[in-house]
């Protein structure tokens, strides 16, 4: 067992975790040590574990993949956590870098990009695609919407009008407004329809 690369994988598909766990077994170098469905059951195994490596999806309920990254940082700020998502999104992209995950890979990554990246990473090396690079460029220096900014963005999407995302969110039409100028101003966007194409593209509304 010496020498080996201990692997925590955590998703809430068992389809997947004992895909990957097969996958991986292949590789001489590597020992998955444990698989979780939870943020809460990952925590549990990486604090009685402590392995070398966690594999984290991102899209997790009811504690997704950052939520559970940073909370396996508090545990150890040594901790190694690999990102996988189904997308790559700038929003998640930043929060998964921000929470402190060490590379970020989309799941149809091929079992050798995976597999390196897990070395790469348990070596002390960031691990970046340059896809991921650029997303995270491109999201350098844009303001955050507030959590009301992003309600309002929300119905906007939904097809609301101020006046009736005024009622839903019991405020003024003219705070709608104020906050309708202040999301085109952080995503750059010209009008209601750019900013719900600029919203889409950084993760910050699901399709």
């Amino acid at each position: 067992m010496n020498g080996l690369i201990r692997v925590l994988l955590v998703d809430d598909h068992a389809l997947m975790l004992h895909g990957l766990r097969s996958l991986l077994a292949d590789s001489e170098d590597i020992d998955v040590v444990a698989t979780a469905t939870t943020g809460s059951d990952a925590l549990e195994m990486y604090t009685a574990l402590r392995p070398d490596v966690a594999i984290v999806d991102i899209r997790m309920r009811p504690m997704d993949g950052v939520q559970l990254t940073a909370a396996i940082r508090a545990i150890d700020p040594n901790a190694k956590v690999v990102l996988l998502s189904t997308y790559e999104t700038e929003e998640d992209v930043f929060r998964g870098f921000q929470a402190g995950a060490w590379s970020y890979l989309v799941k149809d990554v091929a079992l050798t990009r995976l597999v390196d990246v897990v070395r790469s990473v348990h070596a002390g090396r960031r691990d970046i695609d340059p896809s991921i690079a650029v997303k995270l460029a491109s999201h350098a220096g844009l303001e955050a919407l507030t959590v009301r900014q992003a309600e309002v963005l929300t119905l906007i999407s939904a097809g609301q009008s101020n006046l009736e995302i005024a009622n839903a969110l019991f405020i003024s039409e003219g705070t709608v407004k104020a906050h309708v100028k202040a999301i085109l101003r952080k995503l750059n966007a010209r009008d209601r329809t750019q900013a719900l194409t600029v919203a889409m593209r950084r993760g910050l509304l699901r399709a």
